[in-house]
């Protein structure tokens, strides 16, 4: 058994049919049915069986498929460093962002570029649970996102924690015109949109939460993972809505106004987060290099594990 027919292999597993998986390799239906059949005969079992029009992996399939899917990554990561050796620091940087958190990458971006003018970037946008997604399926490297995620799963490097501000409506006269800030008390029957990740638990559970510790239930209207959507929504009047003060800085709105919740007493934690299984290109290490040094002062920059 060699790389290329674990290559064949991990390729059927994931389309479940061999057609499909032949298309994708550009390669003729045949042989690599052959290579399949070559594969169970040399390890003696069963690794496919038919499900109708289909066919899906034996339990000795998936953990072939599993451990077939670690040697290809980590050969892929060898063959990655052994180059980077030769070539310096080059190559596209593939990183995923919170549209919340993106205030936090443009003058590391120019800093780099400046540093290494053979580096490009390609960027990805998405919440919390997508770009997760992506670091695990390797379409990207590196993600700034909100906490929290599993510490367990992800090595992290902190940014600035921030306050969340209360957006509302220019339209709105619920506050006069000098005000600056709010109590939590003040929103209790406000119409408010919140961020939601498209999966599991996030900034919205802790905005819920705050509010239910000063004895209200929030009137939550909307709830969307993009923070450049609520804030045109605010913008039309459709409700208020409670984000990462940063995110200000990234999108700019008319027809909003921006006030303190002097009581609120959870932030917005931002995160830079990685695979733990997966070798850093030297670009991704003088980008975290870049935030590590940008912030070492304020004393944030823990990180779980070493990126070198």
């Amino acid at each position: 058994m060699d790389i290329r027919q674990l290559r064949y292999f991990c390729a059927v597993a994931e389309e479940g049919q061999v057609t499909k998986a032949a298309r994708r390799l550009h390669m003729a239906q045949p042989p690599l049915s052959q290579q399949l059949k070559n594969m169970e005969e040399e390890l003696n079992i069963q690794l496919f069986r038919k499900n109708g029009r289909n066919i899906e992996l034996t339990e000795a399939g998936k953990i072939l498929y599993n451990k077939a899917l670690k040697i290809m990554n980590d050969l892929e990561d060898t063959f990655i460093e052994v180059q980077e050796i030769e070539e310096g620091i080059r190559g596209t940087l593939t990183i995923g962002s919170n549209k919340s958190c993106f205030s936090f990458l443009p003058e590391q971006m120019n800093q780099l570029r400046e540093k290494h003018p053979n580096i490009n970037f390609k960027l990805r946008e998405g919440d919390t649970f997508f770009l997760a997604e992506s670091i695990r399926s390797r379409e990207i490297e590196l993600a700034v996102v909100r906490l929290p995620i599993d510490p367990e799963e992800f090595n992290m490097l902190r940014l600035p924690s921030e306050p969340y501000v209360l957006v509302v409506p220019e339209e709105w006269h619920t506050f006069s015109p000098n005000r600056r800030n709010v109590e939590m008390k003040e929103l209790q029957n406000m119409p408010l949109m919140l961020l939601h990740r498209i999966s599991g638990a996030g900034q919205f559970e802790l905005i819920v939460n705050e509010c239910r510790s000063h004895g209200f239930e929030p009137n939550v209207i909307c709830e969307c993972p993009d923070a450049s959507m609520l804030l045109s929504l605010a913008a039309t009047g459709v409700g208020a809505t409670i984000i990462p003060k940063s995110t200000l800085y990234a999108f700019s709105y008319e027809r909003i106004r921006v006030l303190d919740i002097k009581d609120f007493s959870i932030t917005a934690d931002p995160v830079i987060i990685w695979n733990k299984d997966r070798y850093l290109t030297k670009a991704a290490q003088r980008f975290l290099t870049l935030f590590e040094t940008s912030y070492a002062q304020a004393g944030i920059n823990e990180i779980n594990q070493s990126f070198y």
